[in-house]
């Protein structure tokens, strides 16, 4: 599937999810965990974009993570985008015994998981003396994230909040916002929070326009799912979105892959 996608000139980027097991269901199921599957197969890739959105906060610690992303930043030339959010499937932290705190406690812990991250990405993280951050769940003291990441400031930092302390975190540090795979394809779902957090950047002093809003659209595996997901992908494109992540049942191979490039992603290039 990577392979094809590499030798097809419609995508900008590929896309993976973070995911122990399989999030469709409650316990079990393939998946390969995102950060290692990324960097094997950046090769396959040239030239593009690659993202996950988005990571968990909940199943790395936020230097395991930043020195992982620095890693595949440097192996895809700077073209790695980091997807994170807080952390929700309870099943899947059930089976590991992977704390999933509380919501109130799970975001404050994601807040200072960002922070922690863009401290790690930042020119004091380079070398000595490194960088020393108070912190009550992830203290720095003269850490260090060396090489460092191409891009002088990390790579593009995309958050999953959708509610009003994500969506505050998201004006002060992100650079997009993915919409959740499980309201894919939903256009309504996704213009309202365009336009939510379109607001809050231009009452934040940021332009919205410099903003990524990222929707996620299912193509499925028949011809009537992928016309079905065209007219999705251009609503989704009237509401605001800017770039759109399509999916193909992984089990469906590479024809499916063709043939939702042929149908879907090569009408929306060219409208």
């Amino acid at each position: 599937m990577w392979a094809a996608a590499g030798e097809l000139d419609v995508f900008d980027a590929g896309w993976m999810s973070d995911h122990l097991t399989d999030a469709g269901r409650e316990r079990g199921g393939a998946a390969f965990e995102a950060a290692t599957t990324a960097a094997a197969l950046a090769h396959r890739l040239p030239g593009r974009w690659l993202g996950v959105a988005v990571f968990a906060a909940t199943f790395r610690h936020p230097a395991v993570l930043a020195n992982s992303a620095m890693v595949i930043d440097n192996v895809t030339g700077g073209r790695f985008i980091l997807g994170l959010g807080a952390g929700w499937h309870a099943g899947e932290h059930a089976a590991y015994g992977i704390p999933l705190p509380a919501p109130k406690e799970r975001f404050d812990r994601f807040e200072s998981y960002v922070e922690v991250l863009k401290a790690l990405f930042s020119d004091e993280a380079r070398g000595l003396p490194g960088v020393t951050r108070p912190d009550p769940y992830f203290p720095l003291d003269r850490a260090t994230l060396e090489p460092g990441p191409l891009r002088p400031t990390g790579p593009p930092l995309w958050l999953g909040g959708q509610r009003r302390r994500g969506i505050e975190l998201a004006v002060r540090y992100a650079d997009g916002w993915p919409m959740p795979g499980n309201r894919a394809g939903d256009v309504a779902y996704f213009a309202d929070r365009h336009d939510t957090i379109s607001r809050a950047l231009e009452a934040g002093g940021r332009d919205a326009a410099q903003f990524t809003f990222a929707a996620q659209v299912a193509c499925g595996n028949t011809a009537g799912e992928r016309r079905e997901a065209l007219e999705t992908s251009r609503r989704m494109r009237a509401a605001g979105a800017n770039h759109l992540i399509l999916s193909v049942p992984a089990g469906a191979g590479p024809a499916s892959l063709h043939a939702m490039a042929e149908e879907v992603a090569s009408p929306l290039l060219d409208d």
